[in-house]
């Protein structure tokens, strides 16, 4: 089993998941993640790593083979806008109008009003079709201007498509060289080099593009492409693992810490039994009466998982080819993290 190089705070040697004496020094049963791994190969994952104190304790599947990241993207790109605020290239006070953002269906006065920060939130009020809109997205979107600029929270892919849109105007570069050089390269990511194709997603016989990332074009819906990602396992759990370590890396402050927090807490709460909620392109598990302590997390087409829990000192990866057909389902995922959270002794 190939060990992955994820350097922590304390720089530590990594280890692999099925060594029993180290599982347990790290608060792990290695029979409880036998019983995962199977679980996982019965389902019909990828790939999943468990990573506690910048340690891997648990790799299982093609951990090192890239895959579309789909609505992780999100986390992505509030990275990068907390590189760029920090940099004061980024005002998040700045409206859609100062920033020239418009669309095919123009925008109206009071959308144009909408601040950065309210995209941020995703609670600009704009409610543009958009390019790869999910169906939920399509069904339960607010009919135009029927609330302001920071109002109301909406899960919106307006908002943040023309996030990625906006960098690219404040940088004069695409999201993938951004985050290739401003996070990729400084993290030591192994399988990302920043190479991207765009496809026209109105087309029934488009084909994901073996890159890093894609833009995907829909240009009877909005002038702003959706962004995606294709990532390893091993790079997502380094990106996972910087958030843990406070934005620091080998000892270099690459996001800073003021931001993670900003970004990570619940600005809109989006299940009020389960306390969770939506920060700046980020859930939030904020703390409940159940648990002491926030955590934070996204989920990619359902199945996709990025979760930091930084009172455990852990990071979470679990990954599904979604580039083809799958079996692995909600209910599977739900269970998946029964399995991870059964797996820990102490």
């Amino acid at each position: 089993m190939a060990l992955l190089t994820i350097h922590s705070v304390s720089a530590q040697p990594i280890v692999p998941y099925n060594d029993q004496k180290i599982a347990e020094e790290y608060g792990f049963s290695s029979a409880a993640f036998d019983s995962l791994a199977t679980f996982l190969e019965e389902a019909g994952s990828s790939s999943m790593l468990i990573l506690s104190k910048g340690k891997i304790v648990f790799e299982w599947g093609e951990t090192t083979r890239r895959h579309t990241i789909h609505s992780i993207r999100k986390p992505l790109i509030s990275a990068l806008y907390g590189i760029f605020i920090q940099q004061g290239i980024i005002d998040t006070s700045e409206t859609l109008n100062s920033l020239n953002i418009d669309d095919i269906y123009s925008l109206s006065e009071i959308e144009r009003s909408a601040r950065l920060i309210d995209v941020l939130k995703s609670r600009s009020g704009v409610y543009h079709d958009a390019a790869a809109n999910s169906r939920g997205m399509i069904a339960n979107r607010p009919p135009r201007n029927s609330y302001n600029p920071g109002e109301f929270y909406f899960y919106n892919n307006w908002d943040f498509n023309v996030l990625g849109a906006i960098l690219e105007q404040k940088t004069d570069k695409s999201v993938y060289e951004l985050f290739h050089d401003e996070i990729a390269q400084k993290i030591g990511m192994e399988d990302y080099n920043g190479e991207f194709a765009t496809i026209n997603g109105e087309d029934p016989d488009a084909k994901i593009p073996n890159t890093d990332g894609f833009y995907q074009l829909e240009p009877s819906k909005s002038n702003f492409p959706a962004y995606h990602f294709r990532l390893s396992a091993r790079d997502m759990a380094k990106f996972g693992q910087l958030y843990l370590n406070n934005g620091t890396w080998e000892g270099q402050q690459i996001i800073t810490q003021e931001w993670i927090e900003l970004s990570t807490q619940a600005y809109s709460i989006t299940n009020e039994r389960y306390g969770i909620g939506y920060g700046m392109l980020w859930y939030v598990l904020v703390p409940t009466e159940q648990r002491t302590s926030k955590s934070f997390y996204h989920t990619g087409n359902g199945v996709h998982f990025l979760a930091v829990y930084p009172a455990s000192e852990m990071v979470v990866i679990h990954r599904v080819d979604t580039e083809k057909p799958y079996t692995f389902n909600q209910g599977d995922f739900y269970r998946m993290i029964e399995l991870v959270w059964a797996s820990k002794i102490e």
